[in-house]
């Protein structure tokens, strides 16, 4: 028997049989499976506090930063022309210029330029409470007035600083002779060894405590240390070293005096010096 025959045959047999499908397809459990669905109102609820939650955790975030990286210790090395309150002014400005949070991010990979006399300022924060302060100053040799204004120079002779203010500590040098001079470029003398001579005797008369107001040279680079009404003639920069180390001495001697202490001689063998009032 074929199997149509059989369909059939069985068909009539079981004619009062209903054939129920149990499987159905994607699409249908699809349309069959509930849905479920927020209303407006509760959607607006959840937005209002997830953003509720955040504005809390934000406010809870800033006052733990402001009250845990306050700056309470800082340290100020390097600096010769600027006090330590001023130091940290020029560090510390602004609103939140005591955070140590907001300092590290504000002065990450980068420090503090363009400060009259500063090379470079770094700033480290060496804890929650505690920065340090880095100065690089320039390497001023001495200052000469020009136009009403006080020019500052480097060992190199390079023009540093213009500034209308006179920086104590600093000595002047006159009798360079110069016909004009630019900031940042070096100063048009004949003899730019002056300026090495210049600096080594600013560095002498610094370590013997020596306060010289002016050091002037004679248009053949003689050399002559001013201390108020005293006059110090120094001659070339041969024994340089000796003469001044010999001067700590005698300054004191000449305190109150108006007139000339000659040195120009003065060896470490002959040790001539004379002093001829005005």
């Amino acid at each position: 028997m074929s199997i149509k025959k059989a369909v059939k045959k069985s068909n009539k047999k079981n004619s009062h049989l209903r054939l129920v499908q149990t499987g159905r397809t994607k699409e249908e459990r699809k349309l069959k499976e509930p849905k479920i669905y927020f209303s407006r109102a509760k959607r607006l609820t959840v937005l209002f506090a997830g953003l509720f939650l955040l504005l809390v955790l934000l406010i809870g975030g800033y006052f733990y930063v402001v009250e845990n990286y306050t700056v309470t210790t800082v340290y100020v090395e390097g600096n010769v022309h600027y006090t330590n309150e001023e130091i940290m002014a020029m560090v510390m400005e602004g609103r939140y210029g005591n955070n140590s949070l907001f300092l590290s991010l504000k002065y990450r990979d980068k420090g503090i330029d363009n400060i009259p006399f500063i090379q470079m300022m770094d700033i480290t924060v060496e804890a929650k409470d505690t920065i340090r302060i880095t100065v690089y100053e320039k390497a001023v040799a001495g200052y000469i007035s020009y136009l009403g204004q006080y020019i500052y120079f480097d060992r190199d002779g390079i023009v540093v600083e213009a500034s209308e203010e006179m920086t104590p500590g600093i000595p002047q040098v006159t009798g360079l002779g110069l016909s004009h001079i630019v900031l940042h470029e070096r100063l048009p003398v004949e003899n730019e060894e002056v300026f090495e001579d210049i600096l080594n005797i600013t560095q002498l008369l610094e370590k013997y405590s020596l306060p010289v107001d002016k050091i002037y040279f004679s248009p053949d680079y003689q050399v002559t240390l001013i201390f108020g009404n005293a006059r110090v003639a120094m001659g070339d920069s041969d024994d340089i070293d000796e003469k001044i180390m010999r001067l700590q001495y005698m300054l004191p001697s000449l305190e109150g005096k108006s007139g000339t202490l000659d040195m120009r001689e003065y060896t470490e063998d002959t040790k001539m010096i004379s002093f001829e009032p005005d």
